[in-house]
């Protein structure tokens, strides 16, 4: 039986791993049930902390698009606004797109603006319509991303409705949009021009019936399963709902009497290969199944996205160097320092628990490795 010495709670305490073989990784074709897009990772070169290991990404997606997902580039998870440049997020799109074995869908953000300049709307619009003509032109879908630009310079729900209408209207192909929670980036607090969740979403929602036939559907991530689920009940027929809950998903992508969410989630970046087989049991009608998969893999992501959410992209990259995705635990911006090592320890352990450490030999050596270097007992 392997084992390995923890802090755990506090304490060192011996764990023993679980004797059930890992989920394969093996290709899958896409679901048919259910639209799923991975919110990928960026991979570095350790020797040149602020450069893309460009290859080591890329292989990354093809794990994802190999599992039947599509993937959602230059998101959140690739560390947009946490030091991922619009230059290396634009150049990464190109290169992603180039390689597509997949569906791509690609982040537009305003983040070409300088954050502590003054900006107008008709700055914020022009950023984004560079970003939109660069995701189009490469053969990418347009994910409108949240802005924190605009968040500060819109003054109520009107200059989210301009903004968009014309953002919507000039593009070639439907988008989707996305509604980031403060709880992921405290700057889009009160994103279209409300703290209250009820007025913001009569908002958006307002935008969407105008624009419907330019919207593919809305991406929200709220951390409240029933907002979603009484958004989702009120979408025109046309529009899908992408859950962005990492906290509920299961519950809300399996669905109820009156729909489902398709899903558009960071955590399928590492638990892609339970996902893919959870998704097959779906389409099957396998309940059940479905159900059992995906239960020991919530806690998890529960772990991973615990306060402050932001940080999430450290787990996500700490689970892919356990798993030999890439060869090394680093970050943009220093950012594999944003965890402790009992958070790192707690995740090892829910990793195994849910059959996510694809050689657990290799996972214990690398455990080992970050303990020592933590100066924590292994």
């Amino acid at each position: 039986m392997k084992k390995i010495r923890l802090p755990l709670d506090g304490h060192i305490s011996e764990y023993c791993l679980n004797n059930k073989e890992p989920w394969p990784a093996s290709p899958i074709p896409p679901p048919r049930s259910r639209t799923v897009y991975a919110a990928a990772h960026v991979v570095i070169d350790p020797l040149q902390p602020d450069v893309l290991d460009i290859e080591a990404t890329l292989a990354f997606r093809r794990h994802l698009w190999s599992l039947g997902f599509g993937v959602a580039e230059a998101m959140d998870t690739a560390q947009r606004g946490m030091g991922l440049s619009w230059t290396a997020a634009r150049d990464l799109i190109r290169v992603s797109a180039r390689e597509n074995e997949g569906e791509i869908a690609c982040g537009a953000n305003t983040d070409q603006l300088d954050p502590t300049a003054p900006a107008t709307l008709d700055d914020v619009i022009r950023a984004y319509q560079e970003q939109c003509e660069t995701i189009e032109s490469a053969g990418g879908r347009v994910i409108l991303m949240a802005s924190r630009v605009l968040a500060r310079c819109a003054t109520g729900p009107e200059d989210y409705i301009r903004v968009y209408r014309h953002l919507l209207s000039n593009l070639n192909q439907t988008a989707i949009l996305h509604w980031l929670g403060e709880a992921f980036d405290p700057q889009l607090k009160g994103y279209w021009g409300s703290s209250n969740v009820d007025e913001a979403m009569q908002t958006c929602l307002a935008i969407i019936q105008e624009n419907q036939t330019k919207i593919d559907g809305i991406k929200i991530s709220l951390l409240d399963k029933q907002q979603e689920i009484k958004m989702r009940r009120l979408l025109p027929s046309s529009v899908r709902m992408y859950t962005g809950d990492d906290f509920d998903y299961a519950e809300l992508i399996r669905g109820d009497e009156q729909g489902y969410s398709h899903a558009l989630l960071g955590i399928f970046d590492g638990i892609a290969p339970a996902a893919a087989l959870a998704f097959k049991a779906l389409d099957a009608g396998d309940l059940d199944t479905y159900a059992a998969i995906l239960a020991p893999t919530v806690p998890l992501s529960r772990h991973i996205f615990q306060t402050p959410t932001y940080f999430y992209k450290t787990g996500l990259v700490f689970l892919a160097y356990l798993n030999g995705y890439q060869r090394h635990f680093r970050m943009l911006g220093g950012q594999e320092s944003a965890r402790s090592i009992g958070h790192l320890a707690k995740l090892f352990v829910l990793a195994d628990q849910a059959r996510l450490l694809s050689d657990p030999e290799l996972a214990l050596h690398r455990m080992r490795l970050v303990l020592e270097l933590a100066g924590a007992e292994a």
